[in-house]
């Protein structure tokens, strides 16, 4: 009997990555490659396309050859991708005409200044679902259309198109023959419309961009085209952005489920059913993927600062060699930790907004040491989250059922516990936390026939369930000091 399996391609900020799973859906293989980070000015964060694009194609190539896999085997392609990096390259010769310029980049604060002083601030968030601000797609084609010699008039002359890093990687696997994008990767280019599903003509024509160079929409489950290898045609079939590629790999398919990644800082993302959820807290609305004629949403919620904040203790401070010590160190301590960190490092994220806050430690007094240090750091990552998970329930009026988490800091048995503990709620721990790679595999599995929804929430086996044990005296006590500590920071850098 032929073998059946599923390619899924993560193409991350800093790393190609292709994943292998079988039809039951177990990951058999990864191989994975880095690539350069560009910083040409302060602030300013690019890579290129063209290493992109061939880093990617060499860990798929090297990820069949070491498991011996033939074309015909591969029954689909899953795609999920750093969002809102955005690349613009010509349709007749293929080059790129610029870098791509990367989520992180910071040039077009001015652009975003101007959109915001010309009173579009209303209009990008009932429309968009997100706040104007350079992290997003839109304001980037901009600055290269304005920057890049003669970019502009071959965009009239419809010579050029852009892509974020999915559209960029199928126009090139399907031989330049399909420019399209998924509703995932849209709706975080400050362009699209998510309520009607369409571009935006508003913000394009405020921008300069015309409309031949945009891709073509599609749900996140589509046949985006064919990849063709040793003369087999093989189906591009799954297609989301990284965290709601995610969300849809931890099987957060009803209202109120919700997924946490714990990396450098924190994506958190709630399922809030088929209609856009507009929030009044600082989150960001966003299509969570598009499924079988229907198109789901979420409220997004960023944490800058929580694993970078362990970074800190490590190479900051010296306290620690590993970050693995800190679970020890957390342990050791007895009783309520009197000490509170308030990683505000770069300022505080939603819901509070504050970019002139700044980190603070309370509660200092002659017996504390490491461990309590330590302690507070780890706890600090699960304030944020219920402070974020606190804005999405008042936004949404659902309830959280429970949190799935994932990402690096998860592993972490103590912030784990403390996170049940301060949400009052199930935390679930998978033993596969490679979400994101999942996520796209499964879209791609699901247009195929392979899989259905229901398979992949049953074949998701817990490494473990954290159940709250506080009783809400305690919990209520807690977080009102934590609250009194974020208070405490704000406006620090203002004169």
């Amino acid at each position: 009997m032929q073998k059946s399996y599923i390619i899924a391609l993560d193409q991350g900020t800093t790393s190609s990555r292709a994943l292998l799973l079988n039809q039951e859906g177990t990951i058999l293989g990864i191989v994975q490659k880095e690539f350069k980070q560009i910083f040409p000015k302060s602030g300013w964060v690019e890579h290129d396309p063209v290493e992109i694009l061939e880093s990617q194609l060499g860990v798929f190539s090297k990820l069949i050859k070491a498991h011996n896999i033939a074309a015909k085997e591969i029954k689909a392609i899953g795609i999920t991708n750093q969002r809102e990096t955005t690349i613009v390259w010509d349709r007749h010769t293929g080059k790129p005409v610029y870098n791509a310029i990367v989520w992180q980049d910071k040039r077009t604060a001015d652009i975003c200044e101007h959109m915001t002083q010309s009173g579009l601030k209303e209009h990008v968030k009932k429309t968009t679902g997100l706040v104007i601000d350079s992290y997003f797609s839109g304001t980037k084609i901009k600055w290269i259309l304005d920057h890049v010699q003669g970019a502009k008039t071959k965009a009239e002359n419809g010579d050029l198109l852009f892509g974020t890093v999915d559209s960029w990687l199928v126009w090139n696997m399907t031989n330049r023959t399909d420019h399209i994008t998924d509703y995932t990767n849209a709706s975080r280019t400050l362009i699209y419309d998510i309520v009607n599903l369409k571009w935006d003509d508003k913000l394009l024509n405020f921008l300069g961009i015309p409309k031949s160079m945009l891709p073509e929409v599609k749900p996140s489950a589509y046949h985006f085209g064919d990849y063709e290898l040793n003369g087999v045609k093989i189906p591009i079939t799954g297609i989301a952005g990284d965290q709601q590629a995610a969300l849809f790999g931890q099987a957060c398919f009803k209202e109120g489920q919700a997924k946490n990644t714990y990396g450098t800082g924190c994506f958190m993302l709630m399922n809030t059913g088929e209609k856009p959820t507009f929030s009044k807290n600082g989150l960001l609305t966003t299509i969570a993927f598009g499924l079988e004629g229907k198109v789901t949403y979420a409220l997004e919620g960023s944490i800058f600062i929580a694993g970078a904040a362990v970074q800190w203790l490590r190479d900051g401070l010296e306290l620690i060699k590993d970050a693995k010590e800190t679970e020890a160190l957390a342990d050791s301590v007895e009783g309520e930790n009197p000490v509170y960190v308030v990683p505000a490092f770069a300022g505080l994220g939603a819901p509070y907004w504050d970019m002139y806050a700044r980190g603070a430690v309370f509660g200092l007094t002659r017996d504390t040491g490491k461990a309590h240090l330590a302690k507070a750091t780890l706890e600090s990552l699960a304030y944020q989250t219920k402070d974020i998970l606190k804005a999405m329930e008042d936004d949404s009026g659902i309830q959280l059922e429970n949190l799935r988490v994932d990402g690096g800091a998860c592993a972490n048995n103590h912030i784990m516990q403390f996170q049940a503990d301060i949400l009052d709620t199930e935390v679930h721990r998978p033993k596969v936390i490679e979400s994101t790679a999942m996520g796209a595999a499964f879209l791609a599995g699901i247009q195929i026939g392979l899989w259905k929804k229901e398979d992949i929430d049953q074949n998701r086996p817990m490494n473990r369930i954290f159940k709250p044990s506080f009783d809400r005296v305690k919990r209520k006590r807690l977080y009102g000091k934590w609250k009194k500590a974020v208070e405490r920071t704000k406006g620090w850098e203002e004169i």
